[in-house]
């Protein structure tokens, strides 16, 4: 199959599927940092999804608008500070939506908990890395059209920090936050291996 996967420049996803002879390509507008160039497009990828040429698209749009974890930042008092804030997140809906409703046949568009469960529908499911082998908490949801909900493959213990006051924290999470704030966010929106290979073998796998 030719597979899209967009807004990845990880290339995590797309190394998977070109384990399993799939014509894959990353595309996002930055370089990939995946170290196989030949397999990335540098592109906008909603132009990308709807030139027709993809059996198969894997998304996974920016969320820093969309997840429930940025919504105080559109309290009253931060409206100053963050002055686009409300158009910024109009515009991530609208390129979630255009993703989600790009004209080719199998899609998966992936985000965390987030404002789309209502502004569209909730997702077809959530995962966590830790279910596909990898020690890490991170909730995933996944808005799937002609595609199966992932099963889990190999579920362990997550590996999480427990502060003082008892509270806990994902230990990639409290480990990112000692990069600086460009990186932190890119390191923060991979996807982990566990996953990635679970995606490729259970949707693609069967499909040569």
């Amino acid at each position: 199959m030719k597979i899209l996967v967009a807004c990845e420049e990880s290339q995590t996803v797309t190394k998977e599927l070109r384990k399993l002879n799939h014509d894959a390509y990353s595309c996002d507008i930055e370089p990939c940092s995946g170290g196989r160039p030949e397999w990335h497009i540098r592109r906008d990828a909603i132009k990308e999804a709807y030139t027709g040429k993809y059996d198969m698209m894997i998304a996974h749009p920016e969320c820093t608008y969309l997840t429930v974890t940025g919504n105080k930042w559109f309290k009253p008092e931060y409206r100053e500070r963050f002055p686009t804030r409300i158009e910024d997140r109009k515009k991530a809906i609208g390129f979630f939506m255009a993703l989600y409703d790009a004209p080719i046949e199998r899609i998966a568009v992936e985000n965390p908990v987030g404002i789309m469960s209502t502004t569209f529908r909730k997702p077809d499911q959530y995962v966590h890395p830790y279910h596909f082998g990898d020690p890490h908490s991170k909730k995933t949801g996944f808005w799937l059209r002609n595609l199966p909900k992932l099963v889990p493959t190999d579920v362990v213990e997550p590996d999480m920090y427990v502060y003082k006051d008892g509270r806990k924290d994902p230990m990639w999470h409290v480990e990112s936050m000692k990069l600086p704030a460009k990186e932190r966010s890119r390191v923060r929106s991979k996807t982990f291996p566990g996953l990635a290979k679970a995606m490729a073998v259970q949707w693609a796998g069967d499909n040569n």
